[in-house]
């Protein structure tokens, strides 16, 4: 019986701690302290839509002042936010704060790469994946040069053809930003055009399906070996090529798909030996193929290149739209 009488004892106590312990949320928001309006506003992150269908892509791009897709997910009342973009490597804001209405946001008005900080309650949460890419538009090209960077003319120019195609714009690439991830496997580094001009900044075109194709590509490629997601060895020979330095690559087609950055060459160690051969490159077309099966939005070319002259085998990869194949 005594024994009875203690166990209650002890149960009461641990209910009554538990009931102190314990506030809801509404009661952590009428607190008055900095700890409670902390611990009171609700966690937020991307939505993985944001990263693509692969869930890999960390940039998003977007004209300057444009309105930009970016949804996020809110893990309590949503009410009360703003959202400022905020530049990478810094904690200047690009523009005023904004109250966060739905999942469409307006873009910052200067060309560069920027991060989204939402705030309620003076809690500032920022978010670094994805980061979002201003875009300096196409009009704004000079002639052949951009800023002092030589492009050169797009077929789209030499024709006068305003429906013909050409980028909507170009990320304005600085030297620190080299290392910022594309996607899971790729960096801005990846995609600049490997010609031998000096100056900075330089511009960029990238077409983010292509981006997504080659993380679905990669988690394929993974899914064959058993695993959900891996990290492989990929070396991007060529992402995007200004019309001047394409011009004066062997074999390329002058309206090429690398010039409106919807196209790379990759190398991928697809069987994890540490070398890359003709057996790496039949896996990633297998894949390739594959995907564009699951998802035929993709569509687009599919170049096998295993001649001898080329150092390693590679494969072109684009997202023009519609399907092509080659050898070379």
């Amino acid at each position: 019986m005594i024994r009875r009488r203690v166990a209650l004892v002890l149960s009461g106590t641990a209910a009554i701690t538990a009931v102190i312990l314990y506030q809801p949320p509404e009661q952590l928001l009428a607190g008055s302290s900095a700890a409670s309006a902390t611990l009171a506003v609700p966690v937020v992150e991307a939505a993985p839509e944001s990263r693509g269908i692969s869930g890999d892509v960390h940039m998003q791009f977007v004209r300057a002042g444009d309105r930009v897709a970016f949804p996020v997910r809110v893990r309590g009342n949503a009410n009360g936010f703003t959202y400022q973009w905020i530049e990478v490597r810094s904690n200047g804001s690009a523009d005023v704060a904004r109250p966060l209405r739905g999942d469409t946001l307006l873009a910052p008005l200067t060309p560069g790469f920027y991060e989204l900080a939402l705030t309620r309650a003076g809690i500032v949460q920022r978010i670094t994946e994805p980061r979002l890419a201003v875009l300096v538009p196409f009009e704004h090209k000079l002639g052949s040069t951009l800023n002092g960077y030589q492009i050169g003319r797009y077929p789209a120019e030499w024709e006068r053809d305003e429906q013909a195609e050409r980028p909507a714009g170009f990320a304005e690439v600085r030297e620190a930003d080299l290392d910022l991830p594309l996607t899971r496997h790729i960096k801005v580094r990846d995609f600049v055009t490997h010609d031998r001009q000096t100056v900075w900044p330089r511009y960029v075109a990238v077409d983010p399906r292509v981006l997504d194709k080659i993380e679905l590509v990669l988690r394929e490629l993974a899914r064959r070996r058993g695993e959900a997601r891996m990290d492989f060895d990929v070396e991007v020979h060529s992402g995007f090529r200004t019309p001047m330095y394409n011009a004066g690559v062997e074999g390329s087609a002058r309206d090429s798909r690398h010039l409106y950055g919807d196209a790379a060459d990759v190398a991928i160690d697809a069987d994890g030996d540490g070398k890359l051969t003709i057996f790496d490159a039949y896996r990633v077309e297998q894949a390739v193929e594959w995907v564009e099966r699951l998802h035929p939005e993709l569509a687009g070319g599919l170049g096998v290149y295993s001649s001898r002259r080329f150092p390693t085998p590679y494969c072109h990869i684009d997202a023009r739209g519609e399907r092509k194949r080659w050898r070379g």
